[in-house]
């Protein structure tokens, strides 16, 4: 296995997963919580995120121009992985936001940093956690209605609880950093 992913999973078991009850942004209950923000915003978690990221939307087909996904979660994924494309001397991946609501002043538009993609511009979506994928097809929903072009969804985690075969039905592949499995590997 990758060290920087390696590494990712062990700051995810440490900073992120915790084995208690909690009721899900879904509505479903679970006996396990992942808070990827813990890590996310750690300044390790965000430098392997960022590298095992860039690494990922180089190897996808074609070229890809920027990087987001709903705030708050995606905010630190995003800045993380456009920082880290631009330091690698590759093609920059910029930044954006969706956010939950549209803007109540100004453009009034759900997309934060669209002057660095213009209309066309091919992006990915990224999350810091996957279930069911109702909030990754959301920022793809948005950033679609602002002209842009999303070839990817990516989560640093997928709880493996549906949000792959949602995506899919909806034309979408679900790439993950770390699955559930990979995660709990050990876990009893």
């Amino acid at each position: 296995m990758d060290t920087d992913k390696t590494r990712l999973i062990e700051l995810l078991r440490e900073l992120s997963y915790e084995r208690r009850k909690v009721v899900l942004a879904s509505g479903r209950e679970s006996d396990f919580y992942v808070d990827g923000k813990q890590t996310t915003l750690h300044a390790e978690g965000a430098t392997l995120i960022g590298r095992l990221l860039v690494r990922l939307l180089r190897d996808l087909p074609g070229d890809v121009e920027g990087v987001g996904g709903l705030s708050m979660g995606a905010d630190p994924i995003a800045t993380a992985t456009s920082v880290l494309s631009f330091v690698d001397g590759g093609s920059p991946l910029h930044a954006f936001y969706v956010r939950k609501e549209a803007k109540g002043h100004g453009t009034q538009k759900y997309l934060e940093g669209r002057k660095n993609l213009p209309d066309g511009s091919r992006v990915a979506i990224v999350e810091d956690t996957s279930t069911t994928g109702g909030s990754a097809w959301k920022a793809v929903e948005r950033s679609r209605s602002e002209g842009l072009d999303v070839v990817a969804v990516i989560t640093v985690v997928d709880r493996q609880e549906g949000a792959r075969e949602f995506l899919a039905e909806r034309g979408m592949e679900l790439h993950s950093l770390v699955t559930l499995e990979e995660l709990t590997e050990g876990d009893h």
